[in-house]
């Protein structure tokens, strides 16, 4: 058995997911398969994986899904996924050459039970570290301390034990509701152990700019999953080391989804009461701005 998992969501993504693909074939090390999740993409993304397997150069796993949205990729990833370690690489993103050598390396000399994986970088394709270098003392910890701590609010990205994962997953939706970021089940896991950092990069991202892609229209994924975005905000309200700071702006966040969401229950639902009932005016200013900016891509 492979030790890494490469999955990788697709969703139409037939004109990038073969820089993902011939990334993986330039691999230095080969301890690792490849796990595309197709979620119901109608472009010929099936005929350029199954072309692929066919190739054998790698191996692969296709599954096709009905399209549900990313965290659904997800879902799907972990309930089949065996290997120790897994980490996703977006249809338009790859790896440097020495990617998967990087992560074995690094778990084996420094791994184990203690740790929930490996915490690496983003790069630009120009090059640059998204967000910046790690300090070069920050060898291990919870990424949620080492952002309050440096103030590192770059990508990073998250090689996971998979036993970790499968105890956090599956993530439960809203029916219609497509944007619930799977930073969820990685913040879950963040509570459970600390992880390894590894200054090195583990990933080129080059960010998408049509109206297809995952960070464009913001605004409108607020107002399409108004209860997903403030389900995040529950848990984050629990998240442990948090700071007053955070906590302020998730409670903005969270009132101001409840009221597009037209969710009664709001304040029940709250694990900071006191809070939500504060920031509650200023949610219903956010609510408003985020419905003005939505116009722009509806």
């Amino acid at each position: 058995m492979k030790t890494l998992t490469v999955f990788t969501p697709a969703y139409n993504r037939a004109h990038t997911i073969g820089r993902t693909y011939e990334s993986l074939l330039r691999q230095t090390c080969k301890d690792f398969e490849w796990l595309v999740i197709d979620d119901g993409s109608t472009d010929n993304t099936r005929e350029l994986v199954e072309g692929w397997i066919k190739e054998s150069m790698i191996l692969i796993r296709y599954i096709y899904k009905e399209n549900g949205g990313l965290y659904t990729g997800y879902n799907t990833a972990y309930a089949n996924i065996d290997t120790e370690l897994s980490v996703c690489i977006d249809s338009d993103d790859y790896m440097p050459d020495d990617a998967v050598e990087l992560i074995i390396d690094h778990w084996r000399k420094f791994g184990g039970e203690k740790y929930a994986g490996i915490t690496g970088l983003d790069f630009l394709l120009n090059g640059e570290p998204i967000g910046g270098y790690f300090p070069s003392d920050f060898k291990e910890g919870y990424l949620i301390d080492y952002r309050r701590k440096y103030q590192h609010h770059g990508d990073t990205k998250q090689v996971m034990r998979t036993d970790i994962m499968k105890s956090v997953a599956p993530m439960v939706g809203f029916d219609g509701e497509k944007n619930f970021n799977p930073i969820y089940l990685l913040m879950q896991a963040d509570q459970l152990l600390p992880s390894l950092f590894l200054n090195k990069n583990l990933c080129y991202v080059e960010y998408q700019t049509g109206k297809d892609s995952m960070s464009a229209g913001i605004f409108k994924q607020y107002l399409n999953s108004p209860n997903s975005f403030a389900k995040m905000r529950l848990l984050e309200m629990t998240l442990k080391r948090n700071t007053w700071r955070n906590l302020l702006r998730v409670a903005i966040h969270y009132n101001s989804s409840t009221i597009i969401a037209k969710d009664k229950k709001w304040l029940s639902k709250s694990p900071r009461k006191m809070l939500t009932i504060a920031t509650r005016p200023m949610g219903w200013l956010l609510s408003r701005y985020i419905k003005y900016r939505a116009k722009n891509y509806i």
